[in-house]
């Protein structure tokens, strides 16, 4: 098998780890296969890679975009380690605003599928960190919203207490004043 998937405690979301194949040269691992994933009812379509470099105890987001281009995301750090966190936004969700996190890093080669309807973001717990996400959705700047990654509601237990933060991330609204999608 080239893959083991865990779901967390909201089962849509689904820690992803690679079999590694390593010889003297170093490894190989597949980070996505169609067919596998599609086997484990992960069907998304990705339509665009991203990669974020940053320095340690940075927060990015939470983020999410409004239908009809909600993201589902599948997350790797590709050097370093980061704390990732999806927040279920989806409407009648049993676990509406619920949280969970899983640490991702290069080391245990790690991945995390968040599907649409969640809010996303990380902490950067290394010194520094690659991040690379594809996207089932492009970005669009009309429909990219977000959440306070500090809001009570959500009660997260970040790895840092002092974040550095985006000017966008910092003003972010809580949970109670956020477009949600829905």
């Amino acid at each position: 098998m080239s893959f083991r998937f865990e779901a967390l405690e909201i089962p849509d979301v689904v820690q992803v780890t690679p079999t590694r194949h390593g010889d003297a040269r170093g490894d190989f691992s597949e980070l996505w296969r169609h067919g596998a994933f599609h086997g484990h009812g992960i069907t998304a379509a990705f339509v665009q890679d991203n990669l974020v470099r940053s320095v340690g105890g940075v927060v990015r987001g939470l983020h999410y975009q409004l239908p009809p281009r909600a993201q589902g995301k599948l997350v790797y750090a590709l050097e370093g380690e980061i704390y990732d966190v999806a927040v279920d936004l989806r409407a009648g969700s049993p676990t509406f605003g619920r949280s969970v996190a899983c640490t991702l890093s290069a080391e245990m080669g790690n991945g995390l599928w968040i599907p649409a309807g969640f809010a996303h973001g990380y902490a950067v717990t290394s010194e520094r960190a690659d991040v690379l996400y594809k996207v089932t959705a492009e970005y669009d700047p009309q429909r990219d919203r977000g959440v306070r990654w500090d809001d009570p509601t959500l009660a997260v237990v970040w790895p840092v207490s002092e974040p550095v933060l985006s000017e966008k991330d910092r003003a972010l609204p809580s949970l109670a004043e956020a477009e949600l999608p829905g």
